[in-house]
């Protein structure tokens, strides 16, 4: 039960650090609040309205006990003496009864007081009424043979000035927490240029402007960032120069035997020969191609429709005879290394094409908008479970499933892969509802 109410309070709290960072300013400050509230109603208020209404209802004895002690004298100086005197409104109302209860408001702090002082200092029947008037109080004594009528202002037996303390006490805090808001954004705004730009980088993106700022703590995470930026490029760069010279070195001596196998007779075995050196230069391309990836390549927005449709036309190009089409789609502006993308999707879909006779592409926008999805279903003979994830591994070949011998050199999903997951996506593989293999290519929207 501890377990499931924690859960549900981690869902409810924010998940960004300055929201985080501002709740733990908030939380402390809003409980100061109630406690000091809390203490300054039940100390202070209550205690200076009790003594007011004691003062109002000792005066208000004092012309009771007059006017009983009277038995019926000249009411009007009785009531002009309390009016100067004490500044309230006194009259002497013929009858026996008084009113039916009046409604008990729910701050019943007035209320109870004066109702307690009555109840000790006068010892007669009473009636109280304390949200009629704004700003009077009518209190009715049931004296022998008459009702004494009191009305009295509220100020004098209700301390009105407590809001005052009430008001500073939240305006002050509501400063401090404004000023508290902005120093505290400075200091996470280092935090989430850092966060940017780490997610640029993974994306493939250049990050030339970015500077470390901040706090030391900052400034160190972000130097280090920088740091690792530097080596990873200069890695990549070390690695893409050295295959482009083992491509370069090994392109002159295929087109040497290129040259030479085209002045050779044709025969059966020229052709096979020259086959194999067509595969081999495929080959160096598509190493030479994984190794550099697409960082060189700066992203634009992008229509996606416009995208798939020159795929798919390119795709009827290489594979006339296949049924490849595109099923839905959406009219989507977004940010797209545009050769990268094409090839990833090339990729899919000349696998799919090369497997399968019926080739689907749809594009649809996910419930929560946030990404869009683009599938490509085919109804070839489909990827077992177990090996699903395996094929995304840089030249693995698949020899049981999809049909073997057709060539290539196993980088054409792990290409595909990385692209996808440069524009901060992601591809799944899973059983088609035409019968084959459903690759799901996510991309951000």
């Amino acid at each position: 039960m501890d377990f499931s109410r924690a859960t549900a309070l981690r869902n409810y709290m924010p998940t960004g650090l300055f929201p985080r960072s501002l709740l733990i300013i908030v939380v402390p400050i809003v409980l100061i609040q109630i406690f000091v509230a809390y203490l300054f109603m039940e100390r202070h208020w209550s205690t200076v309205t009790q003594r007011l209404s004691s003062a109002v209802v000792s005066d208000i004895a004092l012309i009771a006990q007059l006017r009983m002690q009277e038995q019926g004298g000249d009411s009007y100086q009785l009531s002009q003496m309390a009016n100067d005197t004490f500044d309230m409104s006194v009259a002497f109302l013929p009858g026996e009864s008084l009113p039916p209860p009046a409604d008990i408001p729910r701050v019943a702090l007035l209320h109870s007081s004066l109702s307690r002082e009555i109840g000790a200092q006068i010892g007669r029947a009473f009636w109280v009424d304390t949200s009629t008037y704004d700003n009077y109080v009518d209190i009715r004594i049931l004296l022998p043979g008459e009702v004494m009528r009191v009305l009295t202002q509220r100020k004098r037996v209700y301390a009105t000035n407590s809001h005052i303390f009430l008001i500073w006490m939240t305006g002050s805090s509501a400063i401090l927490l404004f000023i508290s808001a902005i120093f505290l954004r400075n200091q996470i705004r280092p935090i989430q240029r850092l966060a940017e730009a780490a997610e640029r980088f993974g994306k493939g993106a250049d990050t030339p402007n970015f500077r470390p700022a901040g706090a030391s703590e900052v400034r160190r995470a972000a130097a280090s960032f920088i740091e690792m930026r530097d080596r990873i490029k200069l890695q990549i760069e070390q690695r893409t120069t050295m295959l482009a010279g083992v491509s370069h070195d090994l392109r002159t001596p295929l087109t040497r035997l290129k040259l030479q196998m085209a002045m050779l007779p044709p025969s059966a075995d020229n052709e096979s020969l020259m086959a194999d050196i067509d595969e081999m230069e495929n080959m160096l391309e598509g190493y030479l191609a994984f190794a550099k990836g697409y960082a060189g390549e700066a992203a634009h927005p992008t229509r996606l429709d416009h995208l798939l449709e020159t795929v798919i036309n390119n795709t009827h190009r290489r594979w006339p005879d296949a049924d490849v089409k595109l099923t839905d789609t959406v009219e989507a502006l977004i940010s797209l290394k545009t050769q990268a993308m094409t090839r990833c999707l090339s990729n899919l879909i000349n696998n799919a094409c090369a497997h399968a006779p019926i080739v689907h592409i749809r594009a649809i926008r996910s419930s929560d908008s946030d990404t869009i999805d683009i599938t490509i279903d085919d109804n070839g003979p489909g990827i077992p479970d177990s090996k699903l994830d395996e094929v995304f591994r840089p030249f693995y070949r698949l020899d049981d499933a999809r049909t073997a011998n057709l060539g290539g050199t196993g980088l054409g999903l792990a290409i595909a892969l990385d692209i996808a997951r440069g524009h901060g996506g992601d591809i799944k593989l899973r059983r088609s509802t035409l019968g084959g293999l459903c690759a799901k290519v996510t991309l951000p929207a």
